[in-house]
């Protein structure tokens, strides 16, 4: 079994519905996941680089956990990446410590999986709107994975269709099975 690292990046994880389903379910399995909060660890923003990327030397799966905000990262996460996926360590002639790893995102997204259509209201699918996250990845040698992701975050999604999505997230992990929840 491979130990997975989530980064959790929620800006306001007390009124997330979905994020703060999928945390508790992460944390019923401590041996096999780990569970790092960016938004509680740096509350001023001050990303401790060096601590950051031994976190991330000791595990070969990482997944980024995070409502899609303004079609993008929330920005204390594309801070992280920034700060953390830096050159002579993530990428330059010595710079391979990122090499082979595997790295997922794990999305709620506002909006029905329709809108992220060609000819939906969004006009990007989410596989457009993530080519940064996977440029990066192939930047500095690493594995993607799927996504996973549960859309019509912001409706009124049922309580069991988030109960769902917390069993198929840890699915996800778990058994490395790409899962894309639908709504």
């Amino acid at each position: 079994m491979t130990q997975t690292l989530v980064i959790l990046a929620h800006p306001n994880l007390e009124v997330s519905r979905i994020n703060r389903r999928w945390q508790q379910e992460l944390l019923q399995h401590p041996q096999e996941i780990t569970v790092h909060e960016l938004y509680t660890e740096y509350p001023d923003w001050q990303i401790d680089v060096e601590r950051e990327q031994r976190l991330l030397e000791q595990y070969d799966r990482v997944i980024l956990q995070f409502p899609l905000y303004w079609y993008s990262y929330p920005p204390l996460l594309k801070k992280w990446m920034d700060d953390v996926f830096a050159y002579g360590w993530a990428y330059g002639s010595t710079g391979d410590r990122l090499q082979g790893k595997s790295f997922g995102l794990s999305m709620s997204i506002g909006n029905t999986q329709t809108s992220y259509l060609p000819d939906g209201s969004v006009s990007f699918t989410v596989e457009q709107l993530i080519a940064p996250f996977k440029a990066s990845l192939h930047h500095v040698g690493a594995i993607e994975l799927p996504y996973f992701a549960f859309f019509g975050a912001s409706f009124q999604a049922t309580d069991e269709q988030v109960e769902q999505s917390a069993a198929d997230y840890i699915r996800y992990i778990l058994q490395s099975s790409p899962v894309v929840e639908q709504k």
